[in-house]
């Protein structure tokens, strides 16, 4: 479902000459076809599921990110901005985010059923959230949250 969305983004920015938009979607589907590539080497031929591709872009939105924090420290503002349109461009493509209350509960939700009690069962926890959560949660937030929680 994702597949054809991205496709059909990548006509419709086209028709309507939007650069930015065009270029970004280009990127996200090469970076798809190259874990689709490491997939089918793993033995699965369809490639990569939505859920894979969810997580695929929210990588995508933290590299930006991490991009952007170096570009204003380096006075870069235009690379910045640009920066800051693909992340809004990749964002479309995303399920809305849970907010701070909703990722607290849904991780001492998780954390109870799976009875974790300690910080040897965060790699649980943590693959449960993912399997749950893709696409919707901020794991690097997650993961200190879990960490907070476990500890």
């Amino acid at each position: 479902m994702l597949r054809s969305e991205l496709s059909d983004a990548l006509k419709i920015g086209m028709k309507a000459k939007e650069g930015r938009t065009v270029a970004t979607i280009r990127l996200i589907l090469a970076a798809l076809k190259d874990r689709d590539i490491a997939a089918r080497g793993k033995g699965n031929l369809d490639g990569i599921g939505d859920d894979d591709i969810r997580l695929m872009l929210q990588s995508m939105i933290k590299q930006r990110r991490e991009s952007i924090a170096l570009y204003e420290k380096g006075g870069r503002l235009e690379l910045a901005e640009e920066e800051a349109d693909e992340i809004n461009i990749i964002q479309r493509f995303l399920p809305e985010q849970l907010g701070e209350e909703e990722m607290t509960a849904a991780i001492t939700d998780v954390i109870a059923e799976a009875e974790a009690t300690s910080l040897k069962d965060m790699g649980r926890v943590m693959a449960a959230l993912k399997e749950r959560y893709a696409g919707r949660m901020d794991f690097a937030k997650a993961s200190a949250t879990v960490k907070a929680q476990l500890g």
